[in-house]
């Protein structure tokens, strides 16, 4: 029978599941956003733009991006979804048209000391798994080759509960990978015994000067002098042989203190498990200090930093071992898995060399996999996470990145437009938060927030082509095609910092004289080794400042006004207008609200349901009790100051009643670095990396003189307020600051005194330096990869 219609049938209605074709928002409330009302394009290329606190991010991440992940996260049953995140439903009336969102960030990945390339990409689990099949001799299955995976033998009696009871003898053995003596880290500590104690001293006149070992402190430094062990009253030098030990090595043991039951255990032990089991970077300032200063990290001279026991270590594969392997520069671990002819491992070799060829493809070949995951940057981060989806069979998901191009250079930023542009063709939504007018150009749909950031943004000013958007008239509209000029002049260098010899990572013995009292660009393709030589070899006693985008340690009641110390002369300002203390003006002390502690928020736990807090009905989300609201100065109550935003902060202290030329230095700083939209009881975990960087900058801005490195501080900016940081990073210097700026922003190289290039490639293609002169040279020359970019840039 033929179905076919006749030549005078009616075409047939489109079907419904073809209507589907954008995702709507309508109504979305989250954070600054206005009733914001916006229709996304299926399976396009959808870029969102608009100044740093415009409401992109809340948009994106906040509203659509956990929206599908909540909607997903329900399909599972209430036990797994018990040890899964939690997540609320947006604030928003309409959302629909979702499909399954995978967000790929720039968080960075775990710190843990094991976490490498090669474990977060399976990468390095694939590999197990060919050596266990091909590697001679024969050492026992993948988890013999882990690092991560202890070697395991037991022996003794087993009782078999079967028919008559029978004890038997059994034996059990495991063979990991892990080398003993670093246990996988690769790495071993030493200390350095004069930063730990003074030994011209005794204790009781404070020998020891490891942070928080004070004579007084019952649990440490009272601990040691009483526990009959060591002579507290002797200088350390003059110990006997025993009493050294006991003081530096004995092992834990009972004592009693002034009747109370404690324990005891030598100065170096307690300082391994207080300081050594801890993330750095997430230590207070002056312990990471210390801790910097006391604890040289050395490889592990059992496994020469493999991490690998010996007998992993036997095993090859043409006279490659998986540690060799491991080490190898990606790019060339790819060819050397090419070269394997072995038919029965065949589909192995092939998922490795495709996820190899992912890495060089996104611009990673320079990694390898026992890099530390992380030592990565957020940009790095981000593309390590881009690779599983690359080769993925996926269609009608929608991606969603957050400034993919951060940390790229111009050459590189092509290179990432053809894999979003790739992602987008096999049929998925592609969602873009960027400021890189070289992708944004590759948008078929741009949506722009603004007009302003902050209370003065969360609306959409713009939704259409990239051309509507240059003909928009909007913030970004105007600045899209704003090219930086070269400078006529460069200031002169009244010195400079001699590197010698750095060979840190893929650093060749590099020569380079930094010069100082001027605004230095270091740049070159990413992996080129920028980052060793800044923060690796320079010299220890520089008095070098580095200002990063590195997470500040801090809770969800940390702000801008606890971190920059802003909060205390405040407090005292109201203090001292209402004659009362000024812990009363504090969230965290006595002012605090009974009912919420100081948060503003009650916090309700629905177990493996989404969490909900709510306003505390108390103080209506104030975070002070009510009668420490009813002191007021220049007639706002201190809840209502830690509203403001910086900008009208910085007014409100300049003059009148309240002002406070303390607090204005601060809010003043706060303004310069481009954060005059933040408020100043805004949460520190909020704040993105570029943002948490220029925060850290206004905090060190209050020191004068110094050397001050920075890392991409035109992260997150908008093309706006790349000019307010160039005149930033010029009043640094022009106040006697020498400033070193690792950038690939084109603007700030051509604002820059003196460039220095590393290149010409990255990995062991780069670590030499290409070019060192003015931007002027570099333009002229056109020899290096960074010179044929900034010349296309100014138009040279």
């Amino acid at each position: 029978m033929n179905w076919a219609p006749g030549p005078d049938a009616e075409p047939s209605a489109p079907h419904a599941a073809d209507g589907h074709e954008v995702i709507r928002v309508h109504g979305a409330r989250v954070n600054n956003l206005k009733d914001v009302h916006v229709e996304i394009p299926k399976r396009r290329l959808t870029v969102f733009t608009g100044v740093s606190g415009s409401g992109k991010s809340s948009l994106v991440f906040g509203t659509v991006a956990a929206e599908s992940q909540r909607l997903i996260n329900e399909t599972y049953s209430a036990f797994v979804q018990g040890f899964m995140p939690t997540l609320a439903r947006p604030d928003v009336d309409v959302l629909d048209g979702l499909t399954t969102a995978i967000i790929v960030d720039q968080q960075r990945m775990g710190g843990d000391v094991r976490s490498t390339v090669g474990t977060v990409t399976d990468a390095g689990a694939m590999l197990r798994v060919l050596f266990s099949r091909l590697g001679q001799p024969h050492i026992g299955p993948p988890g013999a080759f882990a690092f991560n995976v202890p070697s395991v033998r037991a022996s003794g009696a087993v009782t078999v509960e079967r028919g008559d009871r029978k004890t038997v003898k059994q034996t059990y053995s495991r063979t990991g990978g892990m080398c003993p003596r670093c246990e996988g880290r690769g790495t071993v500590s030493d200390l350095d015994l004069a930063e730990l104690y003074d030994d011209s001293r005794s204790i009781s006149e404070g020998a020891i000067t490891v942070p928080g070992y004070k004579a007084d402190n019952f649990w440490t430094v009272r601990l040691f002098a009483e526990s009959g062990f060591v002579d507290p009253h002797k200088p350390i030098r003059a110990y006997t042989e025993q009493e050294l030990h006991d003081f530096l090595h004995k092992e834990p043991v009972k004592v009693k203190v002034d009747g109370v039951n404690l324990t005891y255990e030598g100065l170096i032990p307690k300082v391994r498990k207080s300081f050594l089991a801890k993330d750095r970077e997430a230590m207070q300032p002056h312990v990471r200090a210390f801790v910097n200063r006391a604890v040289t990290f050395t490889p592990c001279p059992e496994c020469g930093g493999t991490r690998l026991s010996e007998a992993a270590r036997s095993s090859r594969i043409g006279g490659i071992s998986i540690g060799d392997a491991c080490a190898m520069q990606i790019s060339d671990l790819a060819a050397w898995v090419r070269g394997l002819d072995e038919p029965s491992v065949a589909p192995l070799l092939s998922a490795l060399l495709r996820t190899f060829d992912s890495f060089v493809e996104i611009g990673l070949g320079y990694l390898s996999l026992d890099r530390a995951s992380g030592t990565l940057s957020g940009g790095e981060a981000q593309r390590v996470k881009m690779i599983r989806h690359l080769g993925s069979s996926l269609t009608d998901v929608t991606y969603v990145f957050d400034e993919p191009t951060a940390g790229l250079h111009p050459h590189d930023i092509q290179r990432m437009n053809r894999l979003l542009l790739r992602l987008r063709d096999q049929k998925n939504t592609v969602l873009v938060v960027e400021h890189k007018p070289e992708t944004i150009a590759i948008a078929d749909h741009v949506v722009d927030l603004g007009p302003g950031a902050g209370a003065a943004g969360g609306t959409v000013c713009f939704e259409g082509t990239v051309e509507g958007l240059r003909a928009g008239g909007t913030l970004t509209g105007r600045h899209f095609d704003d090219r930086a000029a070269l400078k006529e002049a460069v200031r002169t260098p009244t010195g400079a910092l001699a590197v010698r010899g750095a060979n840190q990572h893929n650093l060749r013995d590099v020569d380079v004289d930094i010069p100082l009292g001027v605004l230095v660009v270091v740049t070159g393709v990413a992996g080129s080794g920028k980052s060793s030589l800044l923060h690796g070899s320079l010299p220890s006693d520089a008095g070098v400042v580095s200002v990063g985008q590195g997470p500040i340690r801090g809770s969800r009641r940390s702000n801008p006004a606890t971190y920059t110390g802003l909060l205390d002369p405040v407090r005292k300002a109201f203090a001292k207008a209402n004659g009362v203390k000024p812990g009363l003006f504090s969230a965290n002390s006595e002012g605090a609200c009974p009912n919420c502690n100081g948060a503003g928020v009650v916090y309700t736990d629905l177990a493996m349901m989404a969490g909900v807090a709510t306003p505390c009905e108390e103080c209506e989300g104030r975070r002070f009790q009510a009668a420490v609201l009813e002191h007021r100065l220049g007639g706002r109550d201190i809840s209502e100051v830690l509203a403001m935003p910086v900008a009208e902060a910085e007014e409100f202290f300049g003059s009148g009643a309240a002002r406070t030329p303390a607090a204005h230095r601060v809010l003043k700083r706060l303004a310069d670095v481009g954060l005059g939209y933040l408020t100043l009881g805004q949460p520190l975990t909020t704040l993105s990396g570029g943002e948490r960087q220029r925060l850290k900058l206004a905090a060190h801005m209050a020191d004068r003189g110094g050397v001050y490195v920075l890392d991409e501080p035109s992260t997150g900016l908008h093309l706006a307020d790349v000019e307010q940081l160039l005149g930033l990073l010029d009043r640094l210097v022009d106040s006697g600051t020498s400033v070193i700026v690792i950038e690939h922003h084109q603007a700030v190289m051509a604002h820059a005194d003196w460039i220095i290039d590393l290149g010409p490639g990255a990995g062991h293609d780069g670590g030499r330096v290409v070019f060192e002169g003015t931007p002027a040279d570099l333009v002229a020359g056109r020899r290096t990869l960074t010179g044929e970019h900034l010349a296309a840039y100014v138009g040279a």
